[in-house]
């Protein structure tokens, strides 16, 4: 039930030309006028809904006035900043997904800093395409005729299908319908682009005869989606690339029109982690050589690059999609294009690659190598939190890829411990996030803080996370 509203704080609280006169306020400096008079609004608005939902809020002026200066001052400062991960997941969506190689930061300030070929040939001296940027690095890693690059898988999948679904029938099976992220699911996307999807088979099981009893002359696509963020384990069966080409070739030969097989990837890789066994995503060339006429992938998962969706295959069909006006509505800016180019030129050489590529190296690094890390920051913080206020050790865990990526996938790791003495691992773990000088994101265990070694840079953030138990602990 509802409360009652306290009509005497609503009464209380102060008129937004009192609250101005304040001196948090008039002690603002470089802030305009009309802003700070909006974050002023904001307070009192902000606390009279509060009011009128049953809670009893500060109405001081004084309490208001310093709130409004932060609100307003807030501004000033970046939402969009770095953190420290010691979460332990990888690929983290909420922080960014993949961190990009040296090169590919080298690249892009280069390409900021002044004029760029972005669309200049220097070879004819006259315009050029900034797909020439790329599709030449990706043809030579993923063996495909052609290549395109927008700004995210799912544009990628939408702009497939609508260049060869629109009106048509594309079908694909039941276990396959997945939700790419955000709430974003292939169906959504399917209806979006105006493709008719026609569903076959069953959640667990799906097998060839049903893709080719749902067939017809409407028939554009045989569309396969890779299980990238989710597994099927027991009595489950798939249809392979292979035989999906297989069956539409058969078809094809017989008087039956052309149908195309295209297979959205997902979190995409151009290297088989082969330290992941059989949780091991498939390269892209490997789809590629099973016979699918289309692949589409991330660039920011697996592949440890910046946020893009990569569309490889038949030349004739990526010379359509660069004709097709979603091609500038979702196409890569200059520094998405320097970073993506720079990443891709690193698997040229595999060992390169593997060492190079954070994201690579730290899925495939050693757990004995993190655990090095770990006790380096064990170390660190023993040197600034007394004894008596935390218990530390360095314990073995699981890290996560994350991402959508080797979802059933235990990786092991070493993590820094936090055992509370004094204060709590909730009340720490805020303390980290909030006012660190830069965010620590760490993750809760049992009443203890972990902070995941795998997925820490170098000794600058070893040292940054010690300073931040420290001026947590320092408050007890």
């Amino acid at each position: 039930m509802a409360q009652t509203p306290n009509v005497e704080l609503l009464k209380q609280l102060p008129q937004v030309e009192e609250v101005l006169q304040h001196a948090a306020i008039v002690g603002l400096q470089g802030i305009p006028h009309d802003v700070v008079v909006d974050a002023v609004r904001a307070q009192i608005d902000a606390l009279r809904q509060r009011i009128l939902g049953g809670a009893e809020p500060d109405v001081e002026t004084d309490a208001i006035a310093e709130a409004a200066a932060a609100r307003a001052s807030g501004l000033n400062a970046p939402s969009l900043r770095r953190v420290i991960n010691a979460s332990g997941v990888i690929i983290h969506t909420n922080l960014g997904r993949s961190v990009m190689a040296q090169a590919a930061i080298d690249a892009v300030n280069e390409v900021i800093a002044g004029y760029s070929t972005l669309e200049y040939s220097v070879d004819s001296m006259a315009r050029g395409s900034r797909h020439d940027h790329c599709e030449p690095l990706i043809r030579a890693l993923t063996g495909a005729e052609a290549a395109i690059a927008v700004n995210n898988n799912a544009a990628a999948v939408m702009m497939v299908l609508s260049e060869f679904a629109a009106g048509h029938e594309a079908i694909v099976s039941r276990g396959e319908q997945v939700e790419i992220g955000g709430s974003f699911r292939i169906p959504d996307i399917m209806a979006q682009s105006h493709a008719k999807m026609v569903e076959v088979g069953a959640t667990n099981k799906t097998h060839l005869s049903d893709y080719e009893r749902a067939i017809t002359d409407d028939t554009a696509m045989l569309l396969k989606v890779h299980p990238s963020n989710y597994r099927m384990t027991g009595f489950t069966e798939s249809v392979s690339i292979r035989d999906l080409r297989v069956l539409v070739d058969e078809r094809k030969a017989s008087g039956g029109q052309d149908i195309l097989v295209y297979e959205d990837q997902g979190s995409g890789a151009f290297l088989r982690l082969e330290a992941f066994g059989s949780y091991a995503e498939p390269a892209v060339a490997e789809s590629l050589n099973a016979g699918a006429d289309i692949v589409s992938f991330s660039g920011d998962k697996l592949l440890g690059g910046p946020q893009a969706g990569i569309i490889v295959g038949r030349k004739d069909l990526i010379d359509r999609l660069k004709a097709n006006p979603l091609a500038r509505a979702m196409r890569l800016d200059k520094m998405t294009l320097a970073a993506l180019e720079a990443t891709l030129r690193l698997y040229l050489q595999t060992d390169v690659a593997m060492e190079s590529i954070p994201t690579v190296r730290m899925l495939t690094e050693e757990a004995d190598s993190v655990k090095v890390r770990a006790e380096a920051l064990k170390a660190a913080v023993e040197k600034v939190v007394p004894s008596d206020c935390a218990e530390l050790a360095v314990v073995s865990e699981t890290s996560r890829a994350g991402g959508g990526a080797l979802p059933m996938c235990d990786i092991d790791t070493y993590a820094l411990e936090v055992r509370f003495k004094k204060g709590d691992a909730q009340g720490c773990e805020e303390h980290l996030v909030k006012e660190s000088p830069t965010p620590i994101i760490a993750r809760i265990s049992q009443e203890t803080v972990l902070c995941d070694a795998r997925t820490i840079q170098d000794e600058s953030e070893i040292e940054a996370i010690a300073e931040g138990f420290a001026s947590y602990f320092a408050k007890m």
